[in-house]
């Protein structure tokens, strides 16, 4: 599933509003109070004030049309549908898991979306806006309960959940004791070896390698020792690398890798996180997996699982294999080819990171 993170700042009868018109307000326990649809595209949400939010984007497949959704806090108490109009094929309001509320707004398959250009909006602490699609037809407005007009100046206080600004800014990266810690990054391949090849011969060493770099720039501004297995597109075994991080008794190890499906299957994307042993190697897996999802928004998220690759499987401390997207993937490649993604992912991955020493320092 493609992920688009949003929290507190990065669902059904069908109702056509009419002018006057009175919607009773959605009655259940979850944070999600009201939602409409409006005929320009836009998505508004009201929610109970502070809530947390997470949104999702997935390409169509065999069984569904593009579909977006959005996870709160609090659980339904009566899942619906809604039938659509125009670009909507229909609405769903259900309950994924115990104590959660989803609205899903599936899309037919012929509708043009944009989802790499999405942003949902924050206009106060309980009203949010994220421009969904540009209807090229009549589309009439579907909601439920009322979404309140916002009096005054909503731009002034607009304050964007997909926070891009945030990636260079270090004074946002948790803080660690100084000179406390050792960490080695290994940027995955290297000179001959160039790992996976995407589309348009886009090439895991470089991505990965220019990521790494950018990891260690960002923790070694937060007072943390950091070196790198290579610098450079040189030919670097396996074991050498483990030896590195074992030779210098660095506190953690992190190998960033780029993902290829079998088949160079376009449809696949995602991103993953390995570790090997032990409860701090999943809780530094856990972390890291979870912060590139928020700076990644509609990849799916694969998970975070155990892995008997050999960097990792060897090095004494906790150590981590990271997978930041599919090469060959239409959604991840052509986020991986940018250099503003990457400078996200590096971020992403430093924060995790510093989170993880932060937790068991």
């Amino acid at each position: 599933m493609l992920k688009f993170f949003v929290n507190k700042l990065f669902r059904y009868l069908p109702v056509v509003l009419l002018l006057n018109s009175v919607i009773p307000p959605v009655r259940s326990s979850s944070a999600l109070a009201a939602w409409e649809l409006k005929t320009n595209g836009v998505l508004e949400l009201r929610t109970k004030s502070n809530a947390n939010l997470n949104a999702y984007f997935q390409k169509a497949n065999q069984i569904y049309g593009d579909r977006f959704w959005v996870d709160f806090h609090g659980e339904l108490k009566n899942p619906r549908k809604i039938k659509g109009n125009g670009a909507i094929k229909e609405i769903r309001l259900g309950k994924p898991n115990k104590g959660k509320t989803r609205l899903v707004i599936e899309f037919k398959k012929e509708t043009y979306l944009t989802p790499l250009k999405w942003r949902m909006v924050g206009l106060d602490q309980n009203r949010w806006r994220i421009k969904l699609f540009t209807p090229k037809s009549s589309f009439k407005k579907i909601g439920e309960g009322l979404v309140e007009k916002r009096v005054g100046n909503i731009k002034q206080n607009q304050n964007s959940i997909y926070r891009n600004k945030s990636v260079n800014n270090f004074s946002q990266l948790p803080n660690v004791r100084q000179n406390r810690f050792s960490v080695v990054i290994d940027p995955g391949h290297g000179g001959p070896d160039p790992g996976a090849i995407g589309i348009g011969g886009i090439r895991e060493t470089d991505v990965v390698l220019e990521v790494s770099k950018i990891v260690k720039q960002l923790l070694t501004e937060k007072g943390v020792k950091v070196k790198l297995t290579r610098k450079n597109e040189i030919d670097l075994d396996l074991p050498p690398r483990v030896s590195f991080a074992n030779n210098i008794d660095a506190d953690i190890f992190v190998s960033i890798h780029a993902n290829a499906s079998r088949g160079k299957r376009r449809d696949i994307n995602g991103l993953e996180t390995f570790y090997f042993r032990g409860w701090r190697g999943r809780l530094l897996a856990k972390r890291i997996q979870r912060q590139i999802l928020r700076v990644s928004p509609g990849s799916p998220d694969r998970g975070v699982k155990q892995g008997r690759f050999y960097v990792i499987k060897n090095t004494r401390m906790p150590a981590v294999l990271v997978e930041i997207g599919f090469l060959t993937g239409r959604l991840d490649a052509r986020r991986l080819e940018k250099t503003t993604h990457r400078k996200r992912l590096a971020y992403a991955i430093a924060k995790g990171i510093l989170e993880y020493l932060s937790k068991v320092g």
